[in-house]
């Protein structure tokens, strides 16, 4: 039975993406009479799927995290090199299509990185072992690429091009800014992990000391800066792409990120006086500017 539940779930997962693609591919250029942004979604999914196999096979995780870096830089090189074919490349594109890369190979490395130094990521312990639950978890990671980059990939495939203007460069700023933010974060808490007396304490320095998790205000942000960056190039119901920073946000908040971090630490330092105070004078998310 949970293995059906599991397949129900990951068919739904692809119907919902598949149809929220139908929606915002108004005005994509097309590609053998398909519109772009059908082709990427298809893209995505099926290296999804192909990653599972061996995965599933060696019960492992650890490329799972690289795989979905990939397939945002694939996807977008995809984006970038089809739109080529039928207009020439603008910079707004590039832009867009550059800081989508940078960020993914970054995030992508680190995980990848990380999750190597620790021989394991503890999420994935019950999950691979379970062909229907690790394969609903890989359709899941499809349905993250295609969403939060949809804002992009809609700006991309606009046969006009992307716009650049002043609502552009503020777009350009917020992405910097939160790629910052959670470049600065992640480094801090592995350098502060890095510190054999702190393998079983909290970090509460630097941007922690601010905000409970300033690494997902920072990707959260990234992405509404991308978002507004491809803002203007939109058109009908190109708009319904403004889902994108929803869903980050729903995600890490609600899903992956700061619901299960939270859970862990409460677990774990709940009974102590210190992490009570450091919860209750620290926001969840977005940090707080004075001391």
């Amino acid at each position: 039975m949970k293995h059906l539940t599991n397949l129900a779930i990951a068919a739904g997962v692809f119907i919902f993406t598949k149809l929220y693609a139908d929606a915002i591919s108004f005005n994509s250029i097309e590609l053998s009479g398909v519109n772009l942004v059908g082709h990427l979604l298809v893209m995505i999914f099926v290296i999804q799927w192909i990653a599972y196999v061996p995965a599933f096979i060696f019960k492992t995780e650890k490329f799972y995290d690289l795989t979905g870096s990939l397939t945002y830089t694939a996807a977008i090189l995809f984006a970038l090199y089809s739109t080529s074919t039928s207009q020439s490349l603008d910079l707004g594109s590039l832009i867009i299509g550059a800081a989508i890369i940078i960020w993914a190979l970054r995030l992508g490395s680190f995980l990848f990185i990380r999750v190597h130094k620790d021989k394991k990521d503890g999420r994935f312990d019950t999950i691979k072992t379970s062909f229907s639950q690790f394969f609903m978890t890989w359709t899941l990671q499809g349905m993250w690429v295609f969403i939060c980059s949809s804002a992009a990939l809609v700006a991309i495939a606009n046969p006009t091009g992307v716009v650049v203007n002043s609502v552009f460069a503020i777009g350009l700023v917020m992405f910097i800014f939160g790629f910052v933010i959670e470049v600065i974060a992640d480094n801090q808490k592995t350098a502060f992990r890095s510190i054999p007396e702190n393998k079983d304490s909290f970090i509460n320095e630097g941007l922690w000391a601010r905000s409970r998790h300033p690494n997902y205000f920072g990707e959260i942000t990234l992405w509404a800066g991308i978002t507004v960056m491809s803002i203007s190039t939109f058109e009908g119901m190109n708009y319904l792409a403004i889902f994108s920073p929803i869903f980050s946000y729903l995600l890490l908040v609600y899903v992956s990120g700061v619901r299960m971090l939270e859970y862990r630490g409460l677990k774990k330092w709940g009974h102590l006086d210190d992490y009570k105070k450091y919860k209750n004078n620290t926001p969840k998310l977005i940090p707080k500017i004075f001391s």
